[in-house]
């Protein structure tokens, strides 16, 4: 399995985080790619990157929780460190409407701008979409230019915004919120074809149950398997094999 979605470099894990990839792989969890925040999660990303080479993988890019004022100085840190040296993805990327709504027209701005720079470099985009859903898939619709590619990460949506997604060639990335008792999940993802899923943690956010209210971490990745293989009736290990090569392909390697 590949954990697509990880933020493995938080302070969260900073106590235990040989115990928490050594558990990752026991489950089955060989690699993960690790999205950006802002500026001041760079370093140690790099540096979870260096420690495991081939298992960890950065992407570059400006979380929208992190546009504020300063976002100008933000965005060309991230410009920067694109023309600097190889990354997976420009991500985490997109919208949040949820958080804070004072900097939704400067998110868009540097959305936008993070497009055209994935475009330029030839990099997926990994979206963040919180109860933003619709802006974004509108504003992916108008770059896709045939070559845009990417995951929604956290995908949550209805069956008509999944649609939409995988029209557009994108993938959605399926999480701790297929496990969640109400939140609908399951009955969208029956209708999605498993070339468009890949998997996800956000750890140490969005914890699966059974372990709701506590860290999240990727060794709890097949709890997610599970949900989908209930939701899709298909076998664990299509389910896998089909998550795998979308992540491969996407990402490359």
């Amino acid at each position: 399995m590949i954990d697509t979605h990880t933020h493995l470099y938080l302070p969260e894990f900073q106590l235990d985080i040989a115990e928490v990839i050594q558990r990752a792989e026991e489950a089955g969890v060989l690699k993960f790619y690790l999205p950006n925040i802002d500026s001041s999660s760079i370093s140690d990303l790099l540096k979870l990157e260096e420690a495991y080479p081939g298992k960890c993988v950065a992407m570059m890019g400006l979380h929208p929780c992190s546009v504020k004022e300063n976002y100008i100085n933000e965005l060309k840190l991230v410009e920067e460190w694109l023309k600097k040296r190889p990354f997976a993805a420009v991500g985490e990327i997109g919208l949040d409407y949820y958080w804070d709504k004072t900097f939704i027209k400067e998110q868009k701005a540097a959305f936008q701008l993070q497009i055209d720079w994935a475009t330029e470099h030839h990099l997926p985009i990994v979206i963040h979409s919180r109860d933003s859903l619709q802006d974004c898939i509108d504003l992916v619709k108008q770059n896709q230019n045939g070559k845009l590619r990417g995951i929604f990460h956290c995908f949550g949506g209805t069956a008509d915004e999944a649609k939409q997604i995988i029209d557009l060639g994108f993938l959605l990335g399926i999480g701790g919120v297929i496990t969640y008792k109400n939140s609908g999940l399951d009955e969208v993802i029956k209708q999605i074809p498993t070339e468009f899923l890949v998997l996800e943690t956000d750890a140490p956010y969005l914890t699966p149950v059974p372990f709701r209210g506590k860290r999240n971490e990727p060794s709890y990745l097949p709890y997610i398997v599970e949900k989908i293989v209930e939701a899709k009736g298909i076998t664990a290990f299509e389910i896998i094999a089909a998550t795998t090569v979308n992540a491969q392909n996407l990402f490359g390697g």
